[in-house]
């Protein structure tokens, strides 16, 4: 049997993430998704799931934070046949942009997006990758905001529970996997 004729709806996403101990430092558990981008019939199976979480929020635009959100917003999107806009780190946009500070648990950080990014009143989801701390998409969230946008749902592949982020959000929040420890 191929691949291609793997059953999507039978795919564990878990046997396709790989754990990297001590990366990036010390004591640190990394989630590794490149060996789920690079088995089509799980990264399928993954889009699938994702679409079925997010239509029923009915964006207009789809919003994925730098850099691994990117790779599973913009595709998702492309599934969901609506747009794509990038949360990214200072100075990675062209045209006039607006940012958020924001704090993190060693310091702080910045999201900025494109000014005309969204217009008053859109549904913008915000994705990415992995959910942890919940720092950076609560960020997200309040730069959609302050760009005018309604964010009804935030969604990522990976949540690290024991780490407490989806407290810091004020919206329903989902993800495909979910890590206890």
């Amino acid at each position: 049997m191929s691949l291609a004729d793997t059953d999507p709806n039978t795919i564990d996403l878990r046997e396709h993430i790989r754990g990297i101990p001590d990366f990036p430092k010390p004591g640190i558990l990394f989630y590794d998704i490149s060996t789920l981008l690079r088995h089509g019939p799980a990264w399928r199976a993954a889009m699938a799931r994702l679409a079925a979480i997010v239509r029923p929020h009915r964006p207009d635009l789809l919003a994925g934070i730098e850099s691994r959100g990117f790779l599973v917003a913009a595709p998702l999107a492309l599934e969901l046949g609506l747009g794509f806009i990038m949360l990214r780190k200072p100075n990675k946009l062209p045209g006039l942009t607006i940012g958020l500070n924001y704090a993190l648990e060693y310091g702080t950080d910045r999201i900025e997006m494109q000014a005309d990014a969204v217009q008053k009143g859109q549904r913008v989801v915000l994705l990415d990758d992995l959910l942890a701390t919940g720092g950076t998409m609560a960020a997200g969230i309040n730069l959609l905001r302050q760009a005018g946008a309604v964010v009804p749902a935030a969604a990522s592949l990976i949540e690290l529970t024991f780490l407490g982020g989806r407290s810091r959000l004020d919206v329903p929040f989902e993800a495909l996997i979910a890590y206890e420890s």
